[in-house]
């Protein structure tokens, strides 16, 4: 199995890749997209390596054979869909964020208990009742499933969606989710997230006043 640390390389590569493009630049090197990604550049064509994707001697790596090559490793050949279940300011937010990002994964289903939300679209996504979760995700092949509940309804949509047949879950809710074995979640708190941030923000205030560093404000 490929390592996840991997995939989230591969990740930031493609996104990084996609900004050099935007830019007019036709080659990188692996030292300059280490540099970007904050690696090292062994790492990085230790990474391409696994991709089958070569690089010119003396000329780098051309962005858009290598865009390409990371496509194929990511992303099925046809389209991987999603659904995303809450359709609060997050749910929003994530569903305008995610619209026409990828070529072959598409959000093509959201989900909410607010009558007043159903039958309308989100960034070109249609909302349905929730009770239509399992017919709607088994009609659309739906394999994704990302949570943007509140904390107390993020389980009973966990189990909704496995019940469903999706093999992946992205949870936004404040809460960790367990899951059968053959489907792959991943937990994202960003309450968890903030409070790293101000501790380590803190500590780092009180390093640059001890050094002296602390500049005006």
């Amino acid at each position: 199995m490929v390592p996840e640390k991997t995939i989230e390389r591969l990740s930031l590569y493609r996104r990084i890749l996609l900004q050099v493009r935007a830019e007019g630049a036709a080659m990188i090197f692996s030292h300059q997209l280490a540099a970007m990604a904050r690696v090292n550049a062994a790492q990085v064509r230790r990474d391409i390596m696994q991709l089958g994707c070569v690089g010119v001697p003396n000329g780098g790596y051309d962005a858009g054979d290598l865009l390409d090559s990371i496509d194929e490793f990511l992303y099925p050949p046809t389209f991987q869909k999603v659904a995303l279940v809450g359709v609060g300011n997050l749910g929003r937010a994530l569903l305008a964020h995610f619209a026409g990002r990828w070529r072959r994964l598409s959000v093509r289903a959201a989900f909410d208990k607010d009558p007043a939300k159903v039958g309308r679209e989100f960034s070109g996504c249609p909302c349905h009742a929730v009770e239509a979760l399992p017919r709607v995700v088994s009609e659309l092949g739906i394999s994704i499933g990302i949570i943007a509940t509140p904390a107390a309804q993020a389980e009973n949509v966990a189990e909704l969606l496995c019940d469903a047949g999706v093999r992946g879950l992205l949870n936004f809710a404040p809460v960790r989710l367990p899951g059968p074995t053959h489907v792959y979640i991943e937990n994202v708190d960003l309450t968890s997230a903030l409070d790293k941030v101000a501790f380590f923000a803190r500590q780092c205030e009180r390093e640059a006043l001890a050094s002296g560093a602390g500049g005006t404000r």
